[in-house]
């Protein structure tokens, strides 16, 4: 598996990913994870494995003090194989990077997966955010101290 940066080509890859991975009102339009990536302080990286983008990561720094992650997303024959820990490995050590005091990011509230995945790498909740998502579910804000 190698990680590189978002390419424009890459978009429609990422979007049919994103709806994959998520349901309706919760996955991004292409408008909207097209805004995401473009955005002028978002990182975007891409995993690939044999030219095959099988997931990615948009990141946000915001007010130059705090690393958000936008989205993650791992095609599901990939998951549980170090592909989202890569991924999070990256945006985390680009924050540090940019001295970047903490990272947050929601998740829904009934993913147990994710957030046992996120509890793992030192993530605690910190806000339980109602109808957080379009479709009416509710989220949990989770974040972590960067180094």
């Amino acid at each position: 598996m190698i990680l590189r940066f978002f390419k424009p080509a890459d978009l429609a890859a990422l979007h049919k990913i994103d709806a994959a991975c998520f349901p309706r009102g919760v996955s991004y339009s292409l408008e909207e994870l097209q805004a995401f990536i473009r955005h002028r302080y978002s990182k975007t990286w891409v995993a690939e494995e044999n030219g095959e983008i099988i997931g990615f990561l948009v990141a946000q720094c915001v007010a130059g003090e705090a690393l958000h992650i936008v989205t993650i997303d791992v095609k599901e024959g990939w998951r549980r194989r170090g592909v989202g820990a890569a991924l999070m490995n990256a945006a985390e050590e680009w924050g540090n990077r940019q001295s970047l005091k903490l990272v947050s990011l929601e998740t829904a509230e009934d993913n147990q997966g994710a957030q046992a995945f996120y509890k793992k790498r030192g993530y605690i909740r910190l806000n339980r955010v109602e109808r957080y998502y379009a479709n009416g579910a509710a989220a949990w804000v989770m974040g972590k101290w960067l180094r």
